[in-house]
């Protein structure tokens, strides 16, 4: 007998706020460091552009997307080129970069909505897995989550009834636009609807990961929609699951509010201490790039390297605006000073593939 849809109740849900206190001053002050740190930033698109990439790889990776954060970047940098067997896993994640680069752009100019979301999934699904299941378009079917190849009858859990979607969506529009006494519990409510919800044939996780950050710059809580939680979720995949479990078994929204809160205050002091390093690494190589070249480019050569750090000698020259005898002779400047490693030494139509190995390694 297949288990019966959820009913969820009714937002906001019932929180003892008192015990919820100590984790929200702790939350939010975290936010706040790393938030002032990214204000802080000269650079701030460049510095920030390497943990974009990493969280696209990691948000993928929870919903089973194998694709490695050098995968994805080999395949940009010599796109065709990349594991045959990953390039499916590589689209879905460079897929998701695009959501969450579109869903920016957005909104700067409109307010956090539905129809956003939709876009944003539409973004995602394209030319992937589910790109077959409606992306873009709210389900008008029954969906549920079980073991690959699992009927509905050996669900582990099944959402509400296609009818009962946009109406809930409704509420939790509703409910997010509301002001709430904090709106880090705020978004922890939301996404923990939105995936009770699963409103999408396909990716609801994913879009329900960056919703986080959407909520939080449109809230004005983060300077930036730069804030990336997949790291601590997908290293605490269990965890994360089994707490939003059990709201829909046991209504225990208390226990998924504490779990989000240490989330934000983790992941918000590791970013800190990671953009910290990128940062000081940017300084060091400023230094060093203009010693070992004394070229008129060192600046230019030394931003792109931060984008990409795994990077063709064609993408580097598109990226630098560097020409190409220049950027050439640049390249095997850095090699020899250490800064650079060669990944693949180009043969006929293949280029050469390098790294900036330090900067990989802070990603990693």
């Amino acid at each position: 007998m297949a288990p019966l849809p959820f009913e969820p109740e009714s937002l906001p849900p019932k929180l003892d706020w008192v015990a919820l206190v100590p984790g929200i001053g702790r939350a939010n002050a975290a936010l706040a460091r790393y938030d002032g740190l990214i204000q802080g930033l000269t650079h701030e698109d460049l510095l920030l552009a390497p943990l974009r990439t990493r969280e696209a790889v990691l948000s993928s990776r929870i919903e089973g997307t194998q694709a490695t954060l050098v995968e994805v970047l080999e395949e940009e940098a010599d796109p065709g080129a990349g594991t045959p067997g990953k390039r499916s896993d590589i689209q879905e994640v460079l897929n998701y970069r695009r959501a969450i680069q579109k869903a920016v752009m957005e909104l700067e100019t409109r307010p956090l909505s539905l129809n956003l979301l939709r876009r944003v999934h539409g973004v995602l699904m394209s030319g992937v897995r589910g790109s077959q299941r409606a992306p873009g378009e709210f389900r008008k079917m029954q969906n549920y989550i079980g073991s690959p190849g699992a009927g509905i009858d050996q669900a582990i859990y099944v959402p509400p009834p296609a009818q009962q979607v946009v109406p809930l969506l409704s509420d939790l529009e509703h409910y997010l636009h509301e002001d709430a006494p904090d709106p880090i519990v705020q978004i922890a409510v939301g996404h923990a609807r939105f995936e009770q919800i699963h409103p999408f044939l396909d990716g609801n996780g994913r879009v329900g990961r960056i919703l986080i950050p959407l909520f939080l710059y449109a809230r004005g809580v983060i300077s930036r929609p730069a804030f990336y939680m997949s790291a601590y979720l997908e290293s605490h995949r269990e965890e994360y699951y089994a707490r939003l479990s059990e709201i829909s078994k046991n209504g225990d929204h208390q226990g998924w509010v504490q779990f989000f809160l240490t989330a934000v205050t983790i992941q918000a002091n590791e970013d800190t201490a990671r953009v910290k390093d990128i940062l000081h690494l940017h300084e060091r190589m400023k230094q060093v790039v203009v010693d070992e070249t004394r070229s008129k480019y060192a600046l230019p050569a030394l931003d792109s390297l931060f984008t990409h750090p795994l990077f063709s000698t064609p993408q580097f020259v598109k990226t630098s605006g560097i020409p190409v005898a220049s950027a050439s002779r640049l390249l095997k400047q850095l090699e020899d000073a250490q800064v650079l490693a060669v990944r693949r030494t180009g043969k006929g139509r293949r280029p050469t593939l390098w790294s900036f190995p330090q900067l990989l390694d802070l990603l990693r």
